[in-house]
C-alpha cells in the first residue's frame, strides 16, 4: 500500500509544487497524468525516495519514508520499490540475465536465477538472457525493465512514462504486463505519464 499526504516540493521560490493526496492499495493501479512542467516526474521521484519533500509524507506499508535516514532510504528503496524508467538504464557490459540479478544484489538478496528465468518466460524474452541489452529491440528492453523492477517482489511498482515511445499495440501490451505483474506479487502500481492513451485503462487516476 502506498499513500501520500500533503506533499510539497520546491526547486526555487518561483517553482513550487503541491501534490494531491494519493492512496493505492495492494494490487491496485493508479495513473498520474500530466503534461510537461506539471511536476509529474518530480512527484514520481518523491515516491521513489529520489527527492525529499519540503513537507508532507509518503507512506508505504505503514513506514513514513520521509523519516528515514539516507542509508535507510537506499536500503528501503532497493527492497520495497521497483522502478521502470522512461529510458531503460542497464549495465551495458553485463548480460540481460546479470542485469536482472543486479536487482537482487542491490537489495542484499541472494541471486535468484530461477525467478529471472521465470520472469523472462512470462514477459517473452527467455531466448535473450545471454545477450547484451544493446542487442535487444526497444520493446524487449522495456520488458526487461519491467522484469528487473519486480525481481524482488516489491511492495510498490513505479513506472515513469513507460509507453511514451511505443506504438499503440506495444503500449497496450506494456500496460497489461505491468498490471499482471503487480497483481501477481500484490504490489501497488503507480504509472506517471503524459500519454493520454492510458487514461481509459486506469479507473483510479489524478491529473496534475
Amino acid at each position: 500500500m502506498l499513500a501520500t499526504h500533503q506533499l510539497t516540493f520546491d526547486y526555487s521560490p518561483a517553482k513550487q509544487f503541491t501534490f494531491p493526496d494519493v492512496h493505492c492499495a495492494n494490487r491496485e493501479a493508479f495513473l498520474i497524468l500530466g503534461q510537461s512542467g506539471t511536476g509529474k516526474t518530480t512527484f514520481l521521484h518523491l515516491l521513489a525516495l529520489l527527492l525529499k519533500p519540503k513537507s508532507g509524507s509518503v507512506i508505504i506499508d505503514q513506514t513514513d519514508l520521509t523519516k528515514l535516514s539516507a542509508a535507510e532510504t537506499a536500503a528501503f528503496r532497493a527492497k520495497h520499490l521497483g522502478i521502470v524508467y522512461q529510458k531503460p538504464h542497464f549495465v551495458s557490459s553485463l548480460s540481460v540475465l546479470d542485469n536482472l540479478l543486479m536487482a537482487n544484489y542491490l537489495a542484499n538478496k541472494p541471486q535468484d536465477k530461477a525467478r529471472a528465468r521465470e520472469l523472462a518466460g512470462q514477459l517473452g524474452f527467455a531466448d535473450h538472457l545471454a545477450k547484451k541489452t544493446n542487442q535487444l529491440s526497444q520493446g524487449e528492453q522495456q520488458r526487461v525493465s519491467i522484469a528487473r523492477a519486480v525481481m524482488n517482489q516489491p511492495d510498490v511498482i513505479l513506472a515513469d512514462e513507460p509507453t511514451s515511445s511505443l506504438d499503440d499495440e506495444n503500449t497496450s501490451r506494456v500496460v497489461t504486463l505491468l498490471r499482471q505483474q503487480s497483481e501477481q506479487i500484490g504490489a501497488s502500481l503507480i504509472v506517471v505519464t503524459h500519454d493520454q492513451r492510458l487514461k481509459d485503462a486506469f479507473q483510479n487516476r489524478v491529473n496534475l
